[in-house]
């Protein structure tokens, strides 16, 4: 085998793929074929169903990215064949029968709880005034209050889908953890990259490292692809 060239990045919730364009540059310049799904964030069924469809219209083996919740998505829509391996960005990898919701259940002392308000509607959000503080940190106040004004509701059933059947129990992974991330605490982040055992990075970033640190986390996708390929 060769160098896999398709990569497919899946977004977490409450953002888009559009923040992802950063590292779409940095790996298209280096000669990959990046695809960005857009979760509508509903339940987990319905975004790994997208997530699927886009794999489905690859031309070969990619590697499967996926950001917070979307490494939920990525662990449940990465046994499609075309997944040759997946990274994880600071995002939640459960096992069999594990969600978000379950995995955020019950924090370690002293570990910081994201600001996320309760459901309207059967949809969270995360409280505006702190989100720069618990989701971007790393980033401007200006980008933060923008993402924390253009927020993605984020469904409940999303929340809560449960996992059936881990990819990476069967695919090479990759983390990348961020050290400073105040979403998912970095600890917890190497317990459940060590549990998938995953090949692990860490750079000095928030939970928003795919914006502030593009090119860490265009690198932990060059390695899986290399890695994954030979």
């Amino acid at each position: 085998m060769s160098q896999i060239k398709n990569v497919v990045l899946v977004h977490g919730g409450f953002v888009d793929g559009s923040g992802w364009r950063q590292v779409h540059e940095v790996l298209t310049a280096d000669g990959y074929q990046v695809s960005v799904v857009q979760n509508p964030t509903l339940s987990l069924a319905g975004d790994v169903l997208a997530t699927r469809r886009v794999l489905r219209a690859q031309d070969g083996p990619c590697v499967l990215v996926g950001h917070s919740y979307g490494g939920a998505v990525i662990t449940e829509a990465g046994t499609d064949d075309s997944v040759a391996a997946l990274a994880y960005i600071a995002a939640f990898a459960p096992d069999a029968g594990e969600s978000v919701g379950t995995l955020v259940a019950n924090p370690a002392p002293g570990a910081p709880v994201p600001p996320i308000l309760p459901p309207r509607d059967g949809f969270l959000f995360l409280d505006r005034e702190k989100f720069h503080a618990s989701f971007a940190g790393d980033l401007s106040a200006e980008e933060a209050a923008f993402m924390a004004d253009s927020q993605v509701p984020w469904g409940v059933d999303a929340l809560n889908g449960a996992i059936t059947q881990p990819a990476w129990r069967s695919k090479p992974s990759w983390y990348l953890v961020a050290t400073a991330d105040r979403m998912i605490p970095p600890p917890a982040q190497r317990t459940m990259a060590e549990r998938a055992g995953a090949t692990v990075s860490e750079v000095a970033a928030s939970h928003s490292l795919y914006l502030s640190q593009p090119r860490a986390t265009a690198d932990l996708i060059k390695q899986a692809a290399a890695s994954a390929g030979s």
